[in-house]
């Protein structure tokens, strides 16, 4: 069987870091070829694989516990209610027509107390918008512009699509920067990280590559019993005010290419 693992990466670790309960049983919706399931795993997750593709099944078996070979436009019926813990999305809601019957079943499938882990890519990164203003609006293989995606989100719109579908924030983050190029390797590392973390903070839809959310069911509080605060680096959304603090973003990780 050839191999066609187009979104090969190493997984989203920015991603996983805003997880704030204990390990349990995750679902990895579009697991690809199952690297942020092997990050998973190695933070003692047990962790069920879904993608629709049978090469990145056979692939990701090797990191998950089980993978399901389902099409997430036809939901997950495979899961009863309230059978995992996590829910993972990342870089997935992009890829489908209508993304709230996904997530009424991430909501289903966590029950109250669990969490469901969404990254989105942001189309108006600075990088983008120099094409646009170019008046160019090209697909290509993987990225912002990947030719699977049906739509286009901004860490604004990212958000609201969340709170419109019945999920609440606990905590979000974003990855990008400065567009140093070569001279990040020259430049002192605090220097370049604090002003990272500046314009994150002032200009997350210009600067920001993808936007990072951790959420729950919006019935229930955002912190439960034995759980911890996201580390530093990390809005923690209160669940009184709506809205928290916000602590200085970590330096971002560069990737290119599209996160799974």
């Amino acid at each position: 069987m050839e191999l066609d693992l187009r979104y090969r990466n190493g997984g989203n670790p920015d991603l996983l870091d805003l997880i704030d309960i204990r390990p349990g049983r995750a679902l990895d919706c579009g697991c690809g070829a199952g690297d942020n399931a092997r990050l998973l795993r190695a933070r003692g997750w047990r962790v069920t694989g879904v993608t629709i593709d049978p090469s990145e099944g056979a692939a990701a078996g090797v990191e998950c516990e089980h993978v399901e070979l389902a099409d997430l436009n036809d939901g997950l019926s495979f899961a009863p209610d309230g059978s995992y813990q996590l829910v993972l999305l990342s870089h997935i809601l992009e890829h489908l027509a209508e993304p709230a019957p996904l997530l009424a079943e991430a909501r289903r499938v966590v029950g109250p107390a669990g969490r469901v882990l969404v990254a989105l890519p942001n189309v108006l990164h600075y990088r983008q918008r120099a094409q646009f203003l170019l008046g160019r609006f090209e697909y290509t293989e993987t990225g912002l512009m990947d030719s699977t995606h049906l739509r286009f989100y901004t860490v604004d719109s990212a958000r609201r699509l969340l709170a419109d579908n019945g999920l609440r924030l606990v905590a979000d983050s974003t990855t990008g920067g400065l567009p140093w190029w070569r001279s990040r390797e020259v430049l002192p590392r605090g220097l370049t990280r604090g002003a990272d973390r500046r314009v994150l903070a002032r200009w997350p839809n210009m600067f920001a590559w993808q936007a990072l959310f951790l959420a729950a069911p919006a019935v229930v509080p955002a912190q439960l019993p034995g759980s911890s605060r996201p580390p530093a680096g990390i809005r923690w959304v209160s669940a009184e005010a709506g809205a928290g603090s916000r602590t200085p973003p970590r330096r971002p990780r560069e990737r290119d290419g599209r996160a799974t």
